[in-house]
């Protein structure tokens, strides 16, 4: 498998290819500001190769200069919701950690953890009942 692209941006790796629908109104969400002007600073990565990766696999592909502390993934449960449960994974500490995101509040947890403004632990402890982290 091909290694990830190294940006300095956090990549949201698309490995779900069975909605287009739902991967456009990723790409507009995560392009839109939110009222007070907040974006995510994020790379999309949309390539078949990486079809069907898992938050496993997509350790081994990242590559040794990444700096970002996450990696974002657009599975099959992240275009199953019209919310776009974005699974987020934080690189940074001991061993990665998860957390789903609605892509609307990415630009929340993106710009907190890249500005070491908040912990991880912030929005672990933030997410809904069903796992799932929709803002505070």
């Amino acid at each position: 498998m091909n290694q990830l692209p190294c940006t300095l941006e956090a990549l949201v790796v698309r490995t779900d290819f069975s909605a287009d629908g739902a991967w456009d109104a990723l790409r507009a969400a995560l392009h839109s500001p939110t009222k007070e002007g907040f974006l995510p600073n994020v790379a999309l990565v949309n390539d078949r190769r990486y079809e069907g990766l898992t938050s496993h696999q997509v350790l081994d592909l990242i590559p040794p200069d990444y700096q970002h502390p996450l990696l974002v993934l657009a599975d099959s449960t992240a275009v199953a919701s019209s919310e776009l449960p974005l699974l987020v994974i934080y690189l940074w500490g001991e061993r990665p950690r998860c957390v789903r995101v609605v892509a609307a509040e990415l630009w929340s947890i993106e710009n907190n953890l890249s500005g070491a403004n908040m912990d991880f632990e912030d929005f672990a402890r933030a997410v809904d009942n069903d796992g799932v982290l929709r803002g505070f």
